[in-house]
């Protein structure tokens, strides 16, 4: 038979579920403003030529731009400013890590959006260029890859 529980044993208990509730979550600090400025940029890098004269906006729906700048609005947008948000509001340890793997891929497709569109055969350029837009969204991709990175592997290791 069970006697009652001691009020020690249920203080015990109830601080070890706080404790494991508590190593889920992440706090971001002061990253957090900046991912919010970063958020902010891919934001208004929509309004931006990306591609010629195709602004972000016309790239994220598919109306103009080839395979690797779109994949990268995908990246971007999806985990970049959805991701980030969500994950800033929750806070919980496993969504930074997805934002960070996720930031790493749109980062690389963000930077060989911008190399295709400078490639050159026989002096002849293939794409229109990159425009300011796409340059300013790699940037903030790449900013918030660092912060998430960073935030994510601050996680104290579990004993």
């Amino acid at each position: 038979m069970l006697g009652p529980v001691s009020e020690e044993e249920y203080l015990r208990k109830e601080i070890d579920a706080v404790e494991q509730r508590a190593a889920k979550r992440i706090d971001p600090g002061t990253g957090a403003l900046t991912i919010s400025i970063a958020v902010l940029a891919l934001l208004v890098s929509l309004v931006l030529p990306w591609i010629g004269d195709d602004t972000g906006l016309n790239v994220v729906l598919g109306e103009s731009a080839s395979f690797l700048p779109r994949l990268f609005s995908f990246f971007a947008f999806g985990i970049g400013v959805l991701g980030s948000g969500i994950t800033l509001a929750v806070r919980r340890w496993g969504l930074a890590w997805v934002c960070a793997l996720g930031l790493f891929a749109g980062s690389v497709t963000g930077v060989l959006s911008i190399w295709t569109q400078q490639t050159t055969t026989s002096n002849k350029t293939i794409g229109p260029g990159p425009g300011i837009g796409l340059v300013i969204a790699v940037i903030a991709v790449i900013v918030l890859l660092v912060k998430w990175v960073k935030i994510a592997a601050s996680r104290p290791p579990q004993l």
